[in-house]
């Protein structure tokens, strides 16, 4: 069985969960590293951007201001403006100035310095920008710091807003670079670690899931196995709490439903041992009594007219036990359908009264019928009704003393009750609970010839009509059985 159901790793939840879990949060990084590059980079950039062009103009009109007043210390200011940024910033004159720039405010090379060197061309495209007035932004990979720089130029205005030089400022890309690629590189460091942690949730997670279904399987294949006391003995507030619910509950319906065919297996075998029993004594008088006569044994014609009719009675006892067999299996069908009609019970007991007279009469028992409306209609089978009735009354005749009385009670409420009471031998309190089973038969002598189905099929006509039966008695002082009925109410 465990060879059968082995289940290879890539096939676990735990695997599945993981591997789920893990490309989720790799592709989460990688798009967060690709967002921030971009974000960060073009941000990075446009800040050193706009930092570059407000010192550029502010060094333009600082210089504006040095060239008016004729005031020395520029290039000590750029120096240190140079130094403090870590740019590397010039000034440059304009060679086509009327009045150009003092030299004392150039950082060193001319103009014609940066035009001499071929390298230096994208310089001289800023310059040549700042000198027709409002100045340049370039960034590029420069062949003179082998890396990406980026580039701002700006005019220098002197008297009448003459361009007279320019501030060309020059910064290295490559420290902002650096620190993108140190913030991917604790961004990658922290998906590795965010792996190993996800790790230990997802078995933290994966066993809180796969214990209770482990489990489940388990009590599934003890009630596979027929083992229907097994439970899973999960208690969770969540879909595995239900589910684990709804697998107990199936235990106990397989344990009630065991039990019940249990108990309907031992009612069959019951069934047919009562059967035998009960057919074995006639079958067993008949054929004495017929091998009897075969043999030629008894000669007497009076003796034989003796026997044939303990043979009839004997046939008789056993059509009557097959006809009550017959009539008790088909009130036990689901499908049986009574064929129901308005009924009037005191016309129902009229009758039976008038059958069970000869009956009662012998004995002197006097039948007494007490009604609390002319008129107390049910909705049924009369012949049915009659069947049911006439055999608990039997009963009260059968099981009572002589110059005895029974007494019938019908009462209308919500409800029709019928009582039959009489004052017989009683019912033992042992035997109370089992009167109405199939061929249960007391060991009183009035009840020797009776075949032990006649109150169970009492009671499956009664359960047929949508009514009940109870009893009630004692040793010694009689039995009461009550009906209890819908009344049939005549639509106006």
């Amino acid at each position: 069985m465990s060879k059968d159901n082995k289940v290879h790793i890539y096939n676990r939840l735990f695997f599945k969960l993981y591997l789920n879990y893990s490309v989720m949060l790799l592709v989460t990084a990688v798009l967060i590293c690709l967002i921030f590059m971009k974000l960060y980079g073009d941000m990075t950039i446009k800040n050193i951007k706009e930092q570059m062009e407000d010192r550029a103009n502010k060094l333009s009109a600082i210089a504006s201001e040095y060239i008016i007043s004729g005031k020395e210390g520029f290039l000590t200011d750029l120096n240190l403006i140079s130094e403090v940024n870590d740019w590397d910033i010039w000034s440059i004159s304009n060679p086509d100035a009327i009045n150009r720039m003092s030299t004392s405010m150039e950082t060193g090379d001319t103009y014609e310095d940066f035009i001499a060197i071929e390298e230096y061309a994208p310089y001289v495209e800023s310059i040549n920008k700042a000198f027709q007035g409002p100045g340049d932004y370039q960034e590029r990979d420069d062949k003179v710091y082998e890396q990406t720089i980026l580039i701002v130029s700006k005019a220098i205005r002197g008297d009448g807003q003459e361009v007279v030089g320019a501030i060309l400022i020059v910064t290295k890309v490559k420290d902002q670079k650096e620190l993108i690629e140190k913030s991917l590189y604790m961004i990658v460091m922290s998906s590795v670690v965010a792996l190993g942690i996800s790790f230990v949730i997802v078995i933290i997670f994966a066993t809180e899931l796969s214990l209770p279904i482990s489990r489940m399987r388990t009590t599934a294949l003890e009630l596979a196995a027929g083992n229907y006391k097994a439970k899973t003995g999960i208690k969770r507030d969540d879909e595995l709490g239900d589910l684990a619910k709804t697998v107990d509950i199936l235990s106990e319906k397989l344990l009630e439903n065991d039990v019940e065919r249990k108990k309907l297996d031992q009612m069959r075998l019951d069934f047919f041992a009562n059967i035998s029993h009960e057919l074995r004594t006639p079958i067993t008088v008949i054929r004495a009594y017929t091998e009897t006569l075969s043999d030629g044994v008894v000669q007497e014609e009076e003796k034989k007219q003796q026997y044939y009719e303990r043979m009839l009675s004997e046939c008789k006892s056993m059509e009557r036990l097959v006809g009550d067999l017959l009539l008790l299996s088909k009130m036990q069908n689901p499908d049986f359908k009574i064929e129901s009609e308005p009924v009037n019970l005191n016309q129902v007991f009229e009758d039976i009264i008038r059958s069970a007279g000869a009956i009662a009469e012998k004995k002197n028992i006097k039948i007494a019928v007490t009604k609390d409306s002319p008129v107390n209609m049910i909705l049924g089978d009369y012949d049915r009704l009659r069947q049911m009735f006439m055999v608990i009354l039997d009963n009260a005749i059968k099981f009572s003393d002589e110059n005895k009385s029974v007494h019938i009670k019908i009462e209308k409420s919500d409800k029709i009750m019928v009582s039959i009471k009489d004052e017989g031998v009683g019912i033992d309190p042992t035997d109370i609970h089992n009167i109405f089973e199939k061929f249960y038969k007391s060991n009183l002598r009035q009840n020797a010839s009776g075949t032990g189905l006649g109150l169970a099929i009492a009671k499956q006509i009664a359960i047929r009509h949508e009514g009940s039966i109870d009893v009630k008695s004692a040793p010694g002082e009689g039995s009461e059985f009550i009906f209890t009925f819908p009344h049939f109410r005549e639509e106006v």
